[in-house]
């Protein structure tokens, strides 16, 4: 009955917000993330002429371009490109004292404000690939500097071209289009010509480079040449470096063997060729080639070795007037892994040595260190080793000697951190940004009260005596903490959180709300990042859970943690796990299981429900042994959309649905129900599958026409009832296009107070009797916007209402829509009557307005986010919310309001004082109190 009370007032409330409006901004976290930045697209620069300082501008593999703050990490602005491929390299070049930034990707070009983000102009290139981009740093010839900064872009397709744009407004000067036939490969400028380089292909298998020098500023022709490479060059990766925006600009690369470095000044026909210095046994894992990118330093570079035990770099310069390439000095061969920085100061050239514990800065012109800096500062608590990927520098020098230094450090961990002085100044985890699955953990000690109490209920007396004892002496050792933590818990209301630099710190810390929860995530690098969810989702600890190739990647996987807090990785694609070494494993657990397998729950046969690539089938197995027991195929045409299941273990408050005449619809719950989305591109058929996953038996289907199946489609399942959406296109039934949100509830018959079929068995196995199909309620609702992912929320003991939560990929936000408004028994074209009233119905409209109260991000831009984890917390109000896959957001929510937790405005120091008062009061009152009982006493006598 109590629990009928609270879903009839929740129902009562008309609208309900996400979270209080003064705990915006701070129960809930925002981690703003561009991506792993690259390193030819990230430098410091100046965001105007007269500016004092400089920002950090970077392009990531997401193809974000954005700007961040060197003083603390912030970042300042960011924009997403639009690219017409999924490639992860662009362009991003600025041109000297410039205050625009100018990008490139598959399909477009654009230059953004350097200060604000601000798009300055844009041009499409429609499906032409980029290959190139540079800034033009010359005189125009008509007797001033030209200011715009041009940009020269290279573009692919069937005839490559180059074009120059202008740098106010973005249109096109001129245009010089190859027809050769050859492999575009990329542009380069120096203060006198522009190159544009291209590759031929000859019979042998090999690639000669070709050179074509053309006029800046009529865009033809002036001088065509073709470099033998063909004997060291079967593909492009040979390539090192391309340089552009210097005196004096070359192109290097190297054989298959990294046993040759051979480099070509652009303009002359001479090639260079350099030996690498190895030890016997070292092979060359990667060469890289450093040099500065502007037209007044001098032509001077650098060429870095790594091997896997060791690292060292030659400094090289160019004498421009006879065109050769003379090695000026080698830097000392060093244990592990490093990375290099070019730093520009006037003409100066300067390049910075990063090592897993210093900072060192050499000039171009001698191998005299000019600073060094031990590193100070732990990024994170490191539990796997890392390495610097690649970084950027600027240095302050004085008389002769570098005073100062800061780097911007990209780690292969995913972490891009800055050093002031060889000290840590911040860390940002772009490394999250491409995230592929992520699990809760929480604080616990193996078991729950529960768990204990179910031990002691099933026991003898004697034995659940003394476990009884065992457990009460086991919370006595936790008695100095609770009192410890006392005066916290009666002054902020015993919320949760951490304030401990060290993972240690946080997992031992005491939890009372169910605030304090882990969340264990894992990026394509096959990093795993341990984050604080009751600290502002702060990350603890980095776990390095699997080695992966240069080109390999971790798509799309699962994490699991056991009860016992063991971490385990599993690729859907191959069926293989990794179990992953975590600090203080004994000390968390899982709130719940795995949402990755789906397992009866009758525990007596395991049937694990998986997807096949090869057969494109769906499979129920055995767990052991692994037997095919049923098999579910797609219709012909269809291919597989999505499969969600119910969350295991999801508690249910109640069978039934109470009616507004105190009857009740007794609700379908199978928790083995498992939902299949497909879709026909050829009829534009979207057709969902419901499926009992122990038997393989059809419990539902349905279907719909005109959908445009090259737009997001999703689905979630959740107790009695199931919700997907999709787009559909214009047709003679359907004019108008838009985006669609279907509900579905399941009963066991249409009756009130009849329990179906199965309304009379004791017992029940999907494999001995037909499952009964349930009676269907659906309604379809209009969307103002597409929704490219779903999530239920979850609370302990499920008596609060479930809301549905949507992740908006247009406007970059996640709403939580109440769960009466998705009601599907809405009465339609009618108004709702006094009964229904009861039930909390309301008539039935159509289009389904997103309620501003519903935004959990408020003001905030939630880019990229791709998957959305619940769990509960604590208190039965709350559901904790974990959004990632781009940026990583998460809250906690309350779909019923907070009705078991009082709000921040609640006066705890007042009430206690006044407590404090009464007992004073009573204290001094109660001789008076006595005396005079006395008296009276005496005088009645």
């Amino acid at each position: 009955m109590l629990q009928h009370c609270v879903l009839a007032l929740a129902l009562l409330i008309p609208s309900i917000l996400g979270i209080f409006a003064d705990d915006a901004f701070s129960v809930d976290y925002h981690l703003a993330l561009l991506g792993l930045p690259q390193g030819p697209a990230t430098f410091f620069h100046q965001p105007y002429q007269s500016s004092k300082a400089s920002l950090l501008y970077t392009l990531s593999e997401r193809n974000v371009v954005g700007a961040v703050n060197p003083k603390d990490g912030s970042l300042v602005w960011r924009q997403p490109l639009q690219s017409t491929s999924n490639t992860t390299s662009g362009f991003l070049r600025v041109g000297e004292d410039a205050d625009t930034v100018v990008t490139a990707v598959d399909g477009q070009a654009a230059a953004w404000s350097a200060s604000d983000g601000r798009v300055v102009w844009t041009h499409s290139l429609g499906d032409a690939p980029v290959h190139g981009l540079e800034i033009l740093e010359l005189d125009s010839g008509k007797g001033r500097a030209e200011n715009g900064k041009d940009a020269i872009l290279l573009v692919g397709g069937t005839n490559p071209s180059v074009k120059r744009f202008d740098g106010t407004s973005g249109t096109i000067k001129w245009e010089y289009e190859d027809t050769s036939g050859d492999a575009p490969l990329q542009v380069s400028a120096s203060s006198t010509s522009i190159y544009y380089l291209s590759t031929h292909a000859t019979f042998t298998g090999g690639l000669k480079i070709k050179i074509t020098t053309l006029d800046p500023l009529t865009g033809h022709k002036t001088d065509q040449h073709v470099i033998s490479s063909d004997s060291e060059l079967s593909s492009t990766d040979g390539i090192l470096f391309v340089g552009a925006n210097t005196a004096s600009p070359i192109i290097a690369w190297t054989d298959k063997t990294r046993k040759l470095v051979k480099i070509n000044i652009l303009g002359s026909k001479t090639v260079s060729t350099f030996t690498v210095e190895s030890n016997a046994g070292e092979e060359i894992e990667k060469i890289a080639v450093h040099a500065p990118r502007k037209i007044s330093s001098l032509p001077h570079f650098l060429i870095y070795y790594q091997t896997s035990e060791r690292h060292w770099a030659e400094a090289f310069h160019i004498n421009i007037n006879s065109a050769s390439i003379t090695k000026a000095y080698s830097l000392p061969k060093l244990a592990g892994r490093g990375a290099f920085a070019t730093t520009t100061a006037d003409a100066n050239v300067y390049f910075t040595r990063i090592t897993e514990d210093e900072f060192s800065v050499v000039s171009s012109a001698s191998h005299g260190i000019l600073g060094r800096w031990p590193q100070k500062g732990s990024r994170t608590s490191q539990y796997a080793a890392s390495f610097p990927l690649h970084a950027s520098a600027e240095v302050i020098t004085k008389s002769g000697s570098v005073s100062a230094i800061r780097c911007a450090v990209v780690y292969s961990d995913g972490g891009w951190a800055l050093f002031l002085n060889g000290e840590l100044s911040w860390t940002r985890h772009e490394g999250l940004a491409s995230a592929v699955a992520a699990v809760w953990a929480e604080v616990g000690d193996g078991s729950t009260l529960t768990e204990e109490l179910e031990v002691e209920g099933h026991a003898n007396p004697i034995a659940a005596y003394i476990h009884r004892l065992n457990r009460h002496v086991h919370d006595l050792q936790r008695l100095p903490q609770w009192l410890q933590n006392l005066p916290k818990t009666l002054l902020v209301g015993g919320i949760f959180e951490s304030k401990g630099e060290e993972i240690s710190q946080a997992v031992s810390a005491h939890d009372r709300f169910g605030y304090h929860k882990f969340v264990f995530v894992a990026n394509e690098a096959g990093y795993i990042f341990v984050l604080d969810a009751g600290n502002q989702g702060r990350v603890l600890a980095t776990l390095k859970a699997a080695t992966l190739a240069s080109d390999e990647k971790w798509t799309s996987s699962s994490l699991q943690i056991s009860h016992d807090g063991q971490l385990t990785v599993k690729d859907p694609a191959t069926g293989s796990q990794t179990v992953v070494q975590m600090p203080f494993a004994e000390k968390l657990r899982s709130p719940g299981f795995s949402q990755f397998d789906i397992v009866d729950q009758e525990k007596t046969l395991f049937t694990i429900a998986t997807f096949d690539p090869d057969s494109g089938e769906i499979q129920g197995r055995k767990a052991t042994p692994t037997d095919i027991i049923w098999r579910f195929k797609p219709p012909l045409g269809d291919r597989l959309i999505h499969i969600s299941d119910r969350i295991a273990n999801e508690p249910v408050a109640a069978i039934g649905k109470a009616l507004g005449d105190r009857r009740v619809l007794y609700k379908y719950l199978n928790p083995n129900m498992v939902l299949i989305v497909t879709a026909n591109d050829a009829k534009s058929r979207l057709t969902v599958f419901l499926l009992d996953s122990v038997s393989g038996d059809i419990l539902y289907s349905n279907a719909h026409d005109n959908i445009d199946a090259t737009r997001s489609i999703t689905s979630a399942v959740s107790e009695n009832w199931f919700a997907y959406s999709f787009s559909v296109i214009p047709s003679s039934t359907s004019p108008s296009a838009g985006h669609e949100l279907v509900i579905t509830e399941l009963y066991e018959s249409y009756l009130p107070n009849d329990r179906g079929p199965l309304g009379s068995a004791s017992n029940y196995s999907s494999l001995v009797t037909a499952s009964p199909e349930p009676y269907a309620i659906a309604q379809t609702y209009h969307i103002p916007e597409e929704i490219s992912s779903m999530a239920i929320t979850q609370t302990r003991q499920g008596i609060t209402s479930r809301d549905l939560l949507a992740v908006l990929s247009e406007t970059n936000s996640i709403i939580s829509i109440p769960r009466y408004h998705l009601d599907p028994r809405r009465p339609v074209n009618r108004d709702a009557t006094k009964i229904e009233q009861a039930e909390g119905l309301f008539r039935y409209t159509p289009v389904l307005d997103f309620d501003p109260k519903w935004y959990l991000n408020h003001k905030r831009e939630v880019l990229g986010t791709k998957h959305v984890l619940t769990t509960p917390s604590g208190l039965e109000s709350t559901s904790l919310v974990f959004a990632f896959g781009g940026d990583v957001f998460g809250t906690r929510i309350s779909p019923s309001g907070s009705f078991d937790v009082l709000g921040k405005d609640f006066g705890k120091l007042q009430m206690l004082a006044t407590v404090a008062a009464l007992g004073v009061g009573v204290f001094v009152v109660a001789p008076l109190v006595t005396r005079k009982q006395v008296n009276t006493q005496w005088q009645v006598a």
